[in-house]
């Protein structure tokens, strides 16, 4: 008998696990406790940006013309543990208020509701981001008869679809062979691709995400690092990272430095990874992150900085600032813990009249900084700007035309802060072009 699929929680990881397994081939239903979610999703629309998501989405939502029908959302708990042979938990877990630790109360809410109705024989499989300990923990809430596993996602916001379907690697922990045989059985398909399987326990698959974070979180504060250096010594941190990164050991990705990494993950990753190493008074191990944290917020300011000077070095009052990015990163609407948005945040607060452009992003920027000043497009962000900020590296900013933006700039001063944009090009059509860690000139 095919397996039937539910996904409890429909965010950004639930939304796109929930098609993707429909993709597969399974019939998946997707709970949510938010009736609007419900609502947009059983209309075939995603609640975020994320390239391809809601076209795999239409193509399987029950209802829609054309669609296979294997995916529909529910509200009900007893609906989905009635439905489902596998049930997988994909609801966020955000960082606590005032504190580096993870907030898991959507995790114990979602294993609490799904207990009293789960199934003899059902598969409980975790796929949020926890602090290790967590899956132990769970188990205990779940009946007798139920099992659960740990299955962490490894999503990249702009390529989700893909790294779902086509994952680099799947990583499981079980405590039993039956369920590592039902989730050989899910991931078939990728699996007789050639996607690696790692099979661990609960421990080990809990820190997989929040190792492969802080590892990644760590080559781009040391590259921000590197260019602090750079600044300081008259080097030029693009080429420092070009000739180090064609050595295999380090590799060239995440090597571009700038203003920093953001978003709802590696941040609050790392905070929380520190966070639990203390609680099991393994703290000594992780004090780097804390600099690793320290590097990366550090950077915002700099640029802040680098703005002010370019403006003469006094204050940002009357100066009119164009600020190219609000998402956290470019192909996504997510503005959580943007560094573009952070920078543009503090030039306003000291008194600039700073307005912001984003492909995507606008109407989650305009919700979390609703004081700020927004353009609908490059070019009228540009217009009268004394100085304009590139903060996220958007393609669509990379193929400007430093001519036209220069038509319409009060003064043809660009700061790049992701090293992304060709400097010869703004260069050659008169603008100072400056960018983190590299000369002037």
């Amino acid at each position: 008998m095919a397996l039937k699929i539910t996904v409890i929680g429909t965010g950004y990881l639930g939304a796109t696990h929930a098609a993707a397994m429909a993709e597969l081939g399974f019939e998946v239903l997707g709970l949510d406790v938010v009736p609007e979610k419900i609502e947009m999703l059983t209309r075939g629309e995603v609640p975020m940006y994320e390239p391809g998501l809601e076209e795999l989405l239409r193509k399987h939502v029950a209802g829609i013309e054309g669609s296979t029908g294997r995916l529909r959302f529910t509200m009900d708990f007893a609906e989905a543990a009635a439905f489902g042979d596998v049930h997988f938990v994909c609801v966020n877990t955000p960082q606590k208020h005032g504190e580096y630790a993870c907030d898991m109360s959507y995790v114990d809410s979602a294993f609490s509701s799904l207990a009293p109705h789960v199934q003899p024989g059902a598969l409980v499989v975790g796929k949020s981001t926890v602090p290790v300990g967590s899956a132990q923990r769970l188990a205990a809430l779940l009946p007798e008869g139920v099992e659960l596993a740990w299955n962490p996602e490894f999503l990249r916001e702009g390529f989700a679809v893909n790294d779902t379907l086509h994952p680099d690697r799947i990583v499981i922990g079980v405590g039993s062979e039956r369920a590592e045989k039902l989730l050989r059985d899910v991931y078939a398909t990728p699996l007789g691709e050639g996607t690696p399987l790692v099979v661990t326990d609960f421990p080990t698959a809990e820190l997989v995400k929040t190792a492969a974070n802080s590892f990644l979180a760590t080559k781009i504060s040391f590259i921000n690092a590197m260019a602090e250096v750079c600044e300081a010594a008259g080097g030029d941190v693009a080429k420092l990272a070009e000739a180090i990164g064609y050595d295999d050991r380090i590799g060239h990705k995440f090597l571009r430095a700038g203003i920093g990494f953001g978003g709802g993950c590696l941040p609050k990753d790392i905070r929380a990874f520190m966070a639990r190493a203390g609680e099991l008074g393994a703290d000594q191990a992780l004090t780097f992150l804390r600099e690793i944290d320290s590097v990366n917020m550090r950077r915002r300011g700099a640029m802040v900085e680098m703005a002010r000077e370019a403006l003469g070095g006094g204050a940002f009052l009357g100066k009119r600032v164009a600020v190219l990015g609000a998402a956290f990163k470019p192909d996504s609407d997510d503005v959580r813990d943007s560094p573009a948005l952070n920078v543009a945040g503090q030039i306003h607060l000291q008194g600039g009249q700073v307005t912001v452009y984003d492909p995507k992003g606008m109407a989650n920027a305009r919700r979390l900084f609703p004081t700020l000043g927004y353009a609908d497009s490059a070019l009228e962000a540009v217009r009268g700007a004394d100085v304009v900020l590139h903060l996220t590296e958007w393609r669509e900013f990379r193929e400007l035309d430093p001519a036209e933006l220069g038509a319409v700039a009060s003064a043809r001063v660009m700061l790049d802060g992701r090293n992304a944009l060709d400097a010869a090009a703004w260069r050659e059509a008169g603008w100072s072009y400056r960018a983190m860690g590299r000369p002037s000139a």
